[in-house]
C-alpha cells in the first residue's frame, strides 16, 4: 500500500504502490484517482485505507484538481464546502494538513521546509515541467518563510527516460526549457526524463536536499503507469508536518 515513506524533522514524506485496496480491474486494487472512470465508492475507501495507514485523518487529507499547467494553490484546511482547485501544486503552513498528488507516469514532487513550517505537493509532468511549475512551488513556498536551502525534496515513482519516449520534436522543446531532461529510450528513439529535469530544477533553485525513487512506473507492475495500460488507476504521494 505504502511503497516508501520517510520522515526528516517532523515532516513526513509518503508514496504509494497498487495493492491493498478495493478498486476492480482494471483499477486494481488502490486507486485513488477520482476522474479515471473507477467507482466512487472504492475510491473513496481506498483514500480512506491509504490515509489510515500512514497514521493520517481521512479528512485532513488536501486533494486538487490537476490540469498540467503551473497553478499554486494555497491549503488553509479541507476543502469542505468549497471546490477543489484547478492547480498542479498545493503549499501549507498548516501542521497535520496533508497534502496529497496524483500520478501514472507524472513525477510526484514532495517539498518541505520543517524550520518554516512550510510542506508543499506538485505534479510534474511533461506540460507541467515546461510550463514552470518546479520554479512556481519553491517562490509560493519561499513566499511563505521557507529558504530553498532547507528545503527537503522527494519525487516518487514516475516513468523513466529509458521508457518515455516522445516525438523528436517535443524532445527539442522540452530540453529548450530544461537540457537535463533530454533523454534517448532503451531502444534509441528521442525521449524525456521528467525527473532528471525536476531535479535540475530544483539544483539551481538551491534546493540540496533531494532524493529520487528508483522506480519506473512503465517497467514497475506495483505501479500504475497510464503509459503501459492507458485505463488504469492513479497512485497519491503525501507529504505533511507534524
Amino acid at each position: 500500500m505504502i511503497g516508501q515513506r520517510e520522515s526528516v524533522s517532523g515532516a513526513h514524506f509518503a508514496f504509494t504502490d497498487r495493492w491493498g485496496g478495493v478498486s476492480a480491474a482494471p483499477y486494481e486494487e488502490l486507486n485513488l484517482g477520482g476522474a479515471v472512470g473507477d467507482d466512487p465508492g472504492s475510491v473513496r475507501v481506498n483514500r480512506e485505507l491509504a490515509a489510515k495507514s500512514l497514521g493520517l485523518d481521512p479528512s485532513r487529507v488536501v486533494w486538487m484538481n490537476q490540469v498540467h499547467g503551473d497553478a499554486v494553490a494555497e491549503a488553509d484546511g479541507p476543502w469542505g464546502e468549497r471546490p477543489v482547485p484547478e492547480a498542479d501544486a498545493l503549499v501549507t503552513t498548516r501542521r497535520a494538513l496533508a497534502l496529497a498528488v496524483l500520478t501514472a507516469d507524472c513525477v510526484p514532487v514532495l517539498l518541505a521546509d520543517p524550520v518554516a513550517g512550510v510542506v508543499a505537493a506538485a505534479h510534474a509532468g511533461r506540460p507541467g515541467l515546461v510550463a514552470g511549475v518546479v520554479p512556481a512551488v519553491l517562490r509560493a513556498m519561499t513566499e511563505r518563510g521557507a529558504e530553498p536551502g532547507r528545503i527537503v525534496a522527494r519525487t516518487g515513482p514516475a516513468v523513466c527516460g529509458r521508457c518515455y519516449e516522445v516525438p523528436e520534436p517535443m524532445r527539442a522543446e522540452v530540453a529548450a526549457v530544461e537540457p537535463a531532461a533530454h533523454a534517448v529510450t532503451s531502444w534509441g528513439t528521442p525521449a524525456v526524463d521528467v525527473a532528471a529535469g525536476v531535479h535540475a530544477q530544483l539544483a539551481r533553485l538551491g534546493v540540496c536536499d533531494r532524493a529520487q525513487s528508483p522506480v519506473c512506473t512503465r517497467e514497475s507492475r506495483d505501479h500504475f503507469s497510464y503509459r503501459r495500460d492507458r485505463t488504469t488507476g492513479r497512485l497519491a504521494g503525501y507529504v505533511w508536518l507534524d
